[in-house]
């Protein structure tokens, strides 16, 4: 059967549509696994034969969960506010560097980009103890400034992203608005950033999600457990009692991951365009 012949297109793309459904079932049965026992009383999450649904279901588990866990919106509170300061921080910053690197010719430009991109080779344990010394010396240790200040000067892989999008950009339109007055700036911030919303919105989905599940952080430099974020919060709720209430866990760990899901389900389209457009660009 040659490859170009329509009866076998239609069986490959048909074999490739049912390899990606296997996957893609394959990848939520933890999801699957997890609501199942948030909804179980407590003698059912570790029964043996393993059960799949509940013998009676028990919506109450999430109330209770909450309950249990006590400071549960005061974690979604600070989870949030963590996730916006970044989300903030990491778009302004990246994108003006990034710009920089991309639409401002200065001699040393390229090979200054590539020591930018070799620091993402440096794993974040090598320097770890040097900036905690640094933030303790601040006085900032116990407090939030370490989760979101450093978003402010930028990271090099959204760099990066940015970078590779802005240079796709034709270069008349920046000339026209130099001709017309404009500085840098105001190129940046009137001319460039409108058009670069998608590839804008890929960072910024990148790093809420990055904020929302980031455990090793506030371990680091939270100290009060009123402070804490939900991926601290739910490490504690799962301590505190000596044993683990299971269902209870399972409750609190589906509602910290259904802000995440809900959110790529609504903005799925515009993250799939940006990161085609970002991947496109030489």
């Amino acid at each position: 059967m040659r490859f170009d012949n329509p009866r076998f297109q239609r069986l490959a793309r048909a074999a490739a549509f049912l390899l990606v459904v296997l996957l893609a079932g394959l990848f939520l049965v933890p999801l699957a696994w997890m609501v199942s026992t948030s909804l179980k009383p407590l003698n059912e999450t570790m029964s043996l034969p393993a059960r799949w649904m509940p013998s009676r279901i028990q919506w109450h588990n999430y109330r209770d969960a909450i309950d249990t866990m006590g400071y549960f919106w005061r974690y979604v509170a600070n989870t949030l506010f963590v996730c916006l300061m970044t989300v903030l921080g990491t778009t302004i910053s990246s994108a003006l560097v990034a710009y920089g690197f991309s639409r401002i010719e200065w001699k040393g430009r390229d090979r200054l980009f590539l020591v930018l991109l070799a620091t993402m080779m440096i794993p974040f344990p090598v320097v770890m103890v040097p900036i905690y010394g640094l933030f303790k010396q601040l006085a900032w240790i116990g407090t939030f400034k370490p989760l979101w200040v450093p978003a402010f000067l930028a990271g090099p892989f959204n760099v990066f992203l940015l970078r590779q999008f802005f240079l796709g950009l034709p270069t008349d339109i920046s000339e026209a608005a130099r001709i017309d007055g404009c500085s840098e700036l105001q190129i940046f911030w009137h001319v460039i950033l409108p058009l670069c919303k998608p590839a804008l919105l890929v960072v910024a989905l990148f790093q809420f999600m990055f904020s929302w599940n980031d455990f090793l952080g506030p371990l680091l430099y939270l100290t009060e457990q009123k402070d804490y974020t939900l991926a601290l919060g739910l490490q504690s709720f799962q301590s505190q009692s000596g044993g683990t209430a299971w269902h209870h866990l399972m409750a609190a760990s589906t509602l910290v991951v259904l802000p995440v899901l809900v959110l790529f389900f609504f903005t799925q389209k515009s993250f799939i365009e940006g990161i085609a457009a970002t991947g496109g660009k030489n």
